[in-house]
């Protein structure tokens, strides 16, 4: 599933920080530009991955202009397709 449209609308996104420190696999952020994405068959607009047992922060000094929506889903194959879920939470905290 994907958090849909967490900012209600139109968003600049500027920092992301990704914890998968309770995962023994890598995950896969995706973003996308739409208010209501269906993950494996949506195309993502950024795919960002964090590596097992680990966490990383992501900068965007300028911006990324998301005019729909700003929505999220984390899984464990980059790519469009994939859709199955980390075994354990990943935290995502967006500055937008």
């Amino acid at each position: 599933t994907s958090e849909d449209n967490v900012t209600g609308g139109a968003a600049t996104l500027y920092y992301i920080y990704i914890d998968n420190r309770l995962n023994s696999a890598a995950s896969y952020l995706k973003l996308y530009n739409a208010a209501a994405p269906t993950v494996g068959t949506t195309a993502p607009d950024i795919i960002i991955k964090c590596a097992a047992n680990d966490d990383v922060d992501v900068a965007f000094p300028k911006g990324i202009a998301f005019g729909t929506g700003l929505s999220f889903a984390c899984v464990t194959a980059a790519g469009t397709a994939g859709t199955v879920s980390p075994t354990n939470n990943v935290a995502v905290k967006i500055v937008a």
